[in-house]
């Protein structure tokens, strides 16, 4: 199960009923952000969530509307008594953008792990999920990013008595571990039937439209991408900035076949975003106007 929550869905500038760009991923007891702009550990607090199980920040780039919230998150974590690493993720720079952020937090009683992306397209293991980061296209160097959970297959009991597996490493086996006893190895694969579909959330902001978005939010459970602009007549504005119109992000969602989009990263002229989602939607009808505390819990599907 994954629960994700949009904290912030606000592009440029806060505002009084809309935090800036932030999303959080729980799995697994852990929590992982992308991005972190201005408000972001208030609107945790409004949705009653904690930030001390964060242990994964990504950051698409370093405009202030995505990282400015830094600064007081980790303060606030320090405050808490972490001590356990906290992994960044984001485009070259990272730490040094994070170090000039520090100076206002330049002592935390927990260390930080920096891990800058090094190409086009790359994947991290994290808290038991697989995260990718992909370049998209804006004004500066810019990645969105797919949190994924595999699920392996049944195990099969029958299979495993047949092979004379002792019993006590069923459990290990089932969790893909492989083990070796009396000269004997045991794999996963002896006892696991077929992958089974496990979950996934695509995530995108301050971006043109582009094929890797497409590629990497290919049959996504939860698709969040940039709606810059849903007012009609703003297509060569969104040119211009390098961002995107609900339009535009309704035929990526198409075009990569996920079952549900929300449009977030709103401009501060768009007040009501839902006024406009009926443009998308003749496109592609599962698109929702996204919300600063908008929640999905996401489930294995039933078998």
């Amino acid at each position: 199960m994954l629960d994700v929550c949009l904290l912030g869905c606000g592009g440029m500038m806060p505002l009084p009923y809309r935090w800036l760009t932030s999303l959080m991923v729980r799995y697994n007891g852990s929590s992982l952000l992308i991005d972190c702009g201005e408000g972001t550990q208030i609107a945790i607090r409004e949705k009653g969530w904690s930030f001390k199980p964060i242990d994964v920040i990504c950051f698409t780039h370093y405009h202030g509307d995505h990282i400015s919230g830094l600064p007081g998150l980790l303060l606030s974590m320090g405050n808490a008594e972490r001590t356990e690493p906290l992994t960044l993720i984001g485009p070259r720079g990272l730490e040094r953008v994070v170090n000039a952020l520090r100076v206002i937090a330049p002592e935390l009683p927990f260390p930080l792990i920096f891990k800058e992306i090094q190409s086009a397209e790359e994947s991290f293991e994290v808290l038991g999920c697989r995260v990718t980061a992909y370049r998209v296209n804006h004004n500066v160097l810019c990645y969105g990013y797919c949190v994924e959970v595999d699920r392996a297959g049944k195990f099969d009991v029958e299979r495993a008595k047949a092979q004379e597996i002792p019993m006590k490493f069923w459990n290990r086996l089932q969790k893909g571990e492989t083990l070796t006893e009396d000269g004997r190895t045991y794999t996963p694969d002896m006892v696991l039937g077929k992958s089974r579909k496990g979950l996934k959330v695509a995530y995108c902001t301050d971006t043109r439209p582009t094929k890797s978005i497409v590629r990497n939010a290919a049959g996504a459970d939860l698709f969040i991408c940039e709606g810059m602009y849903g007012e009609p007549g703003k297509e060569q504005k969104a040119q211009e900035y390098k961002h995107m119109t609900f339009k535009e992000a309704a035929n990526l969602a198409k075009e990569a076949k996920v079952k549900e989009m929300w449009l977030t990263h709103y401009s501060p002229s768009l007040a009501r975003p839902e006024e406009y989602l009926e443009t998308a939607r003749k496109i592609f009808p599962d698109t929702y106007a996204g919300k600063d505390g908008k929640t999905a819990e996401l489930l294995f599907a039933e078998e």
